[in-house]
């Protein structure tokens, strides 16, 4: 990835990135940029009978950790509600089988390249808590 890149379009370039290494190995597509109350999913991509709701995070550089380590406990929260409101926009009931996969690149400007590192199943689906007033 060129080093001139803005902060938006080097998103852009590792979320295709990302895209391409998922439809290599046969997932399809099927939205980019999920936006919904409360937040964005990265990519929702079919796998074999899947949903998967991907978070796609980038590293230049181990200072802040992998990439992968950056899907915190909030992130993962905001992940499940996105989840959510898809699955009840695009009328899909509870038996459905989700997924939340993270794909880390850790870009290596030294060697001018990127490590993909995906991690299936990488966390659980976080239900909502009722709150007691």
């Amino acid at each position: 990835m060129r080093l001139s890149m803005n902060k938006h379009e080097f998103g852009m370039r590792g979320e295709d990135i990302a895209c391409k290494y998922i439809e290599s190995h046969g997932g399809r597509i099927l939205e980019r940029n999920y936006r919904f109350k409360g937040g964005e999913i990265d990519v929702i991509y079919r796998d074999g009978n899947y949903i998967v709701f991907g978070e796609i995070k980038y590293r230049s550089g181990s200072t802040f950790g992998i990439a992968e380590e950056a899907v915190d406990y909030k992130k993962q929260r905001t992940i499940s509600r996105g989840c959510d409101f898809y699955c009840l926009s695009h009328k899909l009931d509870e038996f459905t089988p989700v997924r939340f996969d993270v794909i880390g690149l850790n870009i290596d400007e030294g060697q001018n390249s990127v490590r993909i590192h995906y991690v299936k199943n990488a966390f659980e689906y976080i239900p909502i808590q009722n709150k007691k007033w």
